[in-house]
Protein backbone atom coordinates (compact mmCIF):
# COMPACT_ATOMS: atom_id res chain seq x y z
CA UNK A 1 0.00 0.00 0.00
CA UNK A 2 1.25 3.48 -0.84
CA UNK A 3 2.17 5.56 2.19
CA UNK A 4 0.45 8.93 2.33
CA UNK A 5 0.04 11.84 4.73
CA UNK A 6 -3.68 12.59 4.70
CA UNK A 7 -3.50 15.27 7.42
CA UNK A 8 -1.14 17.73 9.03
CA UNK A 9 -2.24 18.28 12.64
CA UNK A 10 -2.20 21.89 13.85
CA UNK A 11 -3.18 23.32 17.23
CA UNK A 12 -5.16 26.50 17.84
CA UNK A 13 -8.61 27.95 17.21
CA UNK A 14 -10.23 26.76 13.99
CA UNK A 15 -11.75 30.23 13.53
CA UNK A 16 -8.32 31.71 12.79
CA UNK A 17 -8.01 29.41 9.79
CA UNK A 18 -11.53 29.90 8.47
CA UNK A 19 -10.98 33.67 8.78
CA UNK A 20 -8.36 33.28 6.03
CA UNK A 21 -10.98 31.99 3.62
CA UNK A 22 -10.61 28.26 4.23
CA UNK A 23 -13.64 25.96 4.49
CA UNK A 24 -13.64 23.46 7.37
CA UNK A 25 -15.76 20.59 8.61
CA UNK A 26 -16.70 22.02 12.01
CA UNK A 27 -17.38 18.56 13.47
CA UNK A 28 -13.86 17.26 12.79
CA UNK A 29 -11.82 20.43 12.48
CA UNK A 30 -10.58 19.21 9.13
CA UNK A 31 -9.85 21.46 6.15
CA UNK A 32 -9.69 19.33 2.99
CA UNK A 33 -7.53 19.99 -0.05
CA UNK A 34 -6.45 17.79 -2.93
CA UNK A 35 -4.14 15.29 -1.23
CA UNK A 36 -2.95 16.29 2.23
CA UNK A 37 -5.34 18.44 4.29
CA UNK A 38 -5.28 20.13 7.70
CA UNK A 39 -6.66 18.76 10.96
CA UNK A 40 -7.09 21.63 13.43
CA UNK A 41 -7.38 20.82 17.13
CA UNK A 42 -7.93 23.33 19.93
CA UNK A 43 -5.80 21.24 22.28
CA UNK A 44 -2.68 23.13 23.31
CA UNK A 45 -1.12 26.30 21.95
CA UNK A 46 -1.35 27.34 18.28
CA UNK A 47 1.32 25.63 16.22
CA UNK A 48 2.16 22.47 14.36
CA UNK A 49 1.61 19.28 16.37
CA UNK A 50 2.32 16.36 14.03
CA UNK A 51 1.00 14.47 11.05
CA UNK A 52 -1.26 11.54 10.22
CA UNK A 53 0.04 8.74 8.01
CA UNK A 54 -1.71 5.92 6.20
CA UNK A 55 -0.26 2.86 4.50
CA UNK A 56 2.25 2.26 7.32
CA UNK A 57 2.13 -1.14 9.02
CA UNK A 58 0.55 -0.92 12.46
CA UNK A 59 -2.75 -0.61 14.29
CA UNK A 60 -5.05 2.24 13.37
CA UNK A 61 -4.71 5.19 15.75
CA UNK A 62 -1.31 3.89 16.87
CA UNK A 63 1.00 6.75 17.77
CA UNK A 64 4.77 6.97 17.43
CA UNK A 65 7.29 9.52 16.24
CA UNK A 66 9.40 9.95 13.14
CA UNK A 67 12.67 11.32 14.50
CA UNK A 68 10.62 13.30 17.01
CA UNK A 69 7.66 14.27 14.80
CA UNK A 70 4.44 12.96 16.42
CA UNK A 71 2.74 10.55 14.03
CA UNK A 72 -0.68 8.85 14.13
CA UNK A 73 -1.78 6.03 11.86
CA UNK A 74 -5.13 6.16 10.11
CA UNK A 75 -6.98 4.86 7.09
CA UNK A 76 -6.38 6.77 3.85
CA UNK A 77 -8.64 9.81 3.63
CA UNK A 78 -11.42 9.54 1.05
CA UNK A 79 -11.21 12.08 -1.78
CA UNK A 80 -12.47 15.37 -0.38
CA UNK A 81 -12.33 18.95 -1.51
CA UNK A 82 -13.96 22.26 -0.69
CA UNK A 83 -14.31 25.46 -2.71
CA UNK A 84 -12.11 27.68 -0.57
CA UNK A 85 -12.64 31.45 -1.05
CA UNK A 86 -8.86 31.85 -0.61
CA UNK A 87 -8.37 29.83 -3.80
CA UNK A 88 -6.28 27.04 -2.23
CA UNK A 89 -6.19 23.65 -3.92
CA UNK A 90 -3.37 21.80 -2.13
CA UNK A 91 -0.48 21.92 0.30
CA UNK A 92 2.62 22.50 -1.81
CA UNK A 93 5.11 21.37 0.84
CA UNK A 94 5.64 20.98 4.57
CA UNK A 95 8.88 21.96 6.27
CA UNK A 96 10.59 19.79 8.89
CA UNK A 97 13.29 21.45 11.01
CA UNK A 98 16.24 19.34 12.19
CA UNK A 99 19.76 19.57 13.57
CA UNK A 100 20.79 16.52 11.49
CA UNK A 101 19.58 16.23 7.90
CA UNK A 102 20.93 12.71 7.39
CA UNK A 103 19.30 11.36 10.56
CA UNK A 104 15.88 12.90 9.89
CA UNK A 105 15.79 12.04 6.19
CA UNK A 106 16.80 8.48 7.07
CA UNK A 107 13.92 8.22 9.54
CA UNK A 108 11.43 9.55 6.98
CA UNK A 109 12.69 7.11 4.35
CA UNK A 110 12.50 4.19 6.78
CA UNK A 111 8.85 4.87 7.64
CA UNK A 112 7.51 5.96 4.25
CA UNK A 113 9.76 4.01 1.89
CA UNK A 114 10.33 7.27 0.01
CA UNK A 115 14.04 8.03 -0.48
CA UNK A 116 15.75 11.38 -0.23
CA UNK A 117 15.38 12.87 -3.71
CA UNK A 118 18.00 15.60 -3.54
CA UNK A 119 19.92 17.91 -1.22
CA UNK A 120 20.24 21.66 -1.75
CA UNK A 121 23.01 23.71 -0.12
CA UNK A 122 22.17 27.37 0.57
CA UNK A 123 24.84 28.92 2.74
CA UNK A 124 24.25 27.90 6.36
CA UNK A 125 21.15 25.91 5.36
CA UNK A 126 20.91 22.40 3.90
CA UNK A 127 17.60 21.20 2.48
CA UNK A 128 16.60 17.63 1.74
CA UNK A 129 13.47 16.67 -0.19
CA UNK A 130 11.16 13.65 -0.07
CA UNK A 131 7.90 13.17 -1.95
CA UNK A 132 5.26 11.23 -0.02
CA UNK A 133 2.32 10.48 -2.34
CA UNK A 134 2.31 13.97 -3.84
CA UNK A 135 3.27 15.93 -0.72
CA UNK A 136 6.78 17.38 -0.76
CA UNK A 137 8.47 17.02 2.63
CA UNK A 138 11.27 19.58 2.87
CA UNK A 139 13.78 18.84 5.64
CA UNK A 140 15.84 21.86 6.70
CA UNK A 141 19.08 21.79 8.70
CA UNK A 142 20.45 25.13 9.90
CA UNK A 143 24.06 25.54 10.98
CA UNK A 144 24.37 26.00 14.74
CA UNK A 145 20.90 24.66 15.51
CA UNK A 146 20.63 23.20 19.01
CA UNK A 147 20.67 19.38 19.11
CA UNK A 148 17.28 17.76 19.53
CA UNK A 149 14.47 15.93 17.77
CA UNK A 150 13.05 17.06 14.46
CA UNK A 151 9.92 19.22 14.48
CA UNK A 152 7.31 20.26 11.96
CA UNK A 153 7.96 23.95 11.28
CA UNK A 154 5.50 25.30 8.69
CA UNK A 155 3.97 24.75 5.29
CA UNK A 156 3.05 26.39 1.99
CA UNK A 157 -0.35 26.38 0.29
CA UNK A 158 -0.76 26.56 -3.49
CA UNK A 159 -3.40 29.03 -4.69
CA UNK A 160 -4.87 29.45 -8.14
CA UNK A 161 -4.36 33.25 -8.26
CA UNK A 162 -1.79 34.59 -5.80
CA UNK A 163 -2.60 38.25 -6.43
CA UNK A 164 -6.31 37.63 -5.81
CA UNK A 165 -5.58 35.69 -2.60
CA UNK A 166 -3.28 38.45 -1.32
CA UNK A 167 -5.92 41.09 -2.14
CA UNK A 168 -8.56 39.06 -0.27
CA UNK A 169 -6.45 38.86 2.90
CA UNK A 170 -5.11 42.41 2.79
CA UNK A 171 -1.73 43.86 3.69
CA UNK A 172 -2.38 43.59 7.45
CA UNK A 173 -2.50 39.79 7.10
CA UNK A 174 -0.06 38.95 4.31
CA UNK A 175 3.06 40.44 2.72
CA UNK A 176 3.58 41.38 -0.91
CA UNK A 177 4.24 38.57 -3.41
CA UNK A 178 7.88 38.01 -4.34
CA UNK A 179 9.77 35.62 -6.59
CA UNK A 180 10.04 32.09 -5.17
CA UNK A 181 13.09 29.83 -5.40
CA UNK A 182 11.25 27.72 -7.97
CA UNK A 183 11.55 29.40 -11.41
CA UNK A 184 8.37 31.09 -12.58
CA UNK A 185 6.60 30.92 -9.22
CA UNK A 186 5.85 33.60 -6.63
CA UNK A 187 5.24 33.42 -2.90
CA UNK A 188 3.72 35.61 -0.17
CA UNK A 189 4.10 35.09 3.59
CA UNK A 190 1.20 35.30 6.05
CA UNK A 191 2.07 37.66 8.92
CA UNK A 192 2.43 36.40 12.48
CA UNK A 193 -0.31 38.85 13.48
CA UNK A 194 -2.81 36.37 11.97
CA UNK A 195 -2.28 34.36 15.17
CA UNK A 196 -1.88 30.96 13.50
CA UNK A 197 1.26 30.04 15.43
CA UNK A 198 2.53 28.43 12.22
CA UNK A 199 4.81 29.87 9.54
CA UNK A 200 2.53 29.87 6.48
CA UNK A 201 2.95 31.10 2.94
CA UNK A 202 0.86 31.09 -0.23
CA UNK A 203 2.45 30.20 -3.56
CA UNK A 204 1.40 30.43 -7.19
CA UNK A 205 0.83 27.16 -9.08
CA UNK A 206 3.59 25.00 -10.53
CA UNK A 207 4.75 26.10 -13.95
CA UNK A 208 3.81 23.42 -16.47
Amino acid sequence: MTVSIPWLVVGGPLARWTALGLVADESTGRIPFFGTGLEITDLGEPGMIGWVMSGVEGALDAEFDVDGVPTRLADPAPPMFADHPLGVDRIDHVVVSTDDLVRTCGAIADVTGEPLKRVREAGAIRQGFHRVDGLIVEVVERAGQDPGPATLWGFVLTVADLDASVALLGEDVIGEPRDAVQPGRRIATVRSSAGLGVPLALMSPHVR
